[in-house]
């Protein structure tokens, strides 16, 4: 860092947090488990698309020790929405360790919290300040660009120097008691101030008179983020197909996917890799033997991963009579789709589609 951390800005982060913290469910109380859970929704998520997922997850599963014990298909259905799906099987076996290695009992211990799986540095510093009020620093991507910001340091944020000379400016600064507050206070500054792009809100920021972009007009260049490797773009053509039995309940298809690898063991809509007309999709279901009838185009669809692109078409297709075994699709009743499939957000776009 080109500047220190400025120890003066500790009790002006404490006092503004505690005034203009925003009310969230796992902010209810200090509960490890609560927190480690939160924690984990909250990667790569915003706390308001987190907030009900949160309520459900733990009212279904209060304890570590109930969700070390749920069965995969629970699990999944419960985190069906929020995307990056192997962040709740690791939440799981970090409470199965928790039950193994700890009694039960979510350590109060940065390094134990750290072994535990899916578990990097941020979550553990996060867990053990905000639960435990230990003095250890948590640096996300709020708190980087809050700390670019406020020191003025160009290096790029995405960088794993960035992060470690971070832990390094903020460690001695983290106050006990009062460590989980100030772990939340820099989260919450990025969050609600020191926001991405280039007009943060810095009239209503504590650090204001201390930071150095704002002192030297750099709030745009600040932090420095250089371009991500760009995505391998994939074509779909996504096939929501139907039919109804004889007693007039509609059935949908669909297939799971591997266990390992992008979205693993989740149910999706049978695919074709490409783009294809409404021509080739009857001629490759017939040739599957499927009776095919009504074909209907559906609106294209994009869903972006960390490295891959999705760019989809698709099509809804009745069928006439009762299919045959294909591939390895099956036909589920729509009526029980909510309750026991958990379908990837990848493909919200073309869920509505199946009630028709």
């Amino acid at each position: 860092m080109p500047y220190p951390f400025p120890q003066a800005a500790v009790p002006l982060l404490l006092d503004w947090y505690r005034q203009n913290r925003r009310d969230l469910p796992w902010r209810e109380n200090r509960d490890p488990y609560r927190v480690l859970v939160s924690e984990i929704m909250l990667q790569q998520t915003r706390a308001e698309t987190v907030k009900p997922y949160f309520r459900r997850f733990v009212a279904t599963l209060p304890t570590v020790a109930d969700l070390a014990e749920v069965d995969e298909p629970t699990l999944l259905k419960l985190w069906e929405g929020l995307g990056y799906y192997s962040r709740v099987r690791n939440l799981q076996k970090a409470a199965r360790a928790v039950m193994e290695k700890h009694n039960g009992i979510i350590p109060a211990d940065f390094d134990a919290l750290l072994a535990l799986p899916g578990v990097g540095r941020y979550t553990a510093g996060a867990v053990a300040s905000i639960a435990f009020d230990i003095p250890v620093p948590a640096v996300d991507g709020n708190v980087l660009r809050v700390l670019a910001r406020l020191t003025g340091d160009d290096t790029d944020i995405l960088s794993p120097a960035a992060k470690k000379a971070a832990e390094a400016a903020i460690a001695p600064h983290v106050p006990a008691p009062g460590a989980g507050d100030f772990t939340q206070s820099l989260i919450e500054l990025g969050a609600l101030i020191c926001t991405p792009g280039s007009d943060p809100k810095c009239n209503n920021c504590p650090l204001q008179l201390l930071c150095t972009a704002n002192r030297e007009g750099k709030q745009g260049i600040l932090p420095v983020r250089l371009a991500k490797t760009k995505r391998r773009v994939e074509e779909r053509t996504v096939l929501v197909l139907r039919w109804k039995d004889g007693e007039g309940r509609w059935h949908i298809a669909l297939r799971k996917r591997p266990s390992e690898g992008l979205l693993g063991g989740l149910y999706e809509f049978p695919c074709m890799d490409g783009h294809f007309d409404e021509g080739k999709v009857q001629a490759h279901l017939t040739a599957l033997g499927l009776p095919v009838g009504e074909v209907q185009k559906l609106p294209n669809a994009k869903h972006l991963f960390s490295h891959i692109e999705w760019r989809m078409i698709g099509y809804a297709v009745v069928l006439t009579a009762p299919p045959s075994a294909v591939e390895d699709w099956f036909f589920a009743r729509i009526s029980e789709l909510d309750e026991w499939y958990a379908i990837p957000s990848a493909y919200g776009a073309y869920r509505p589609y199946c009630f028709g």
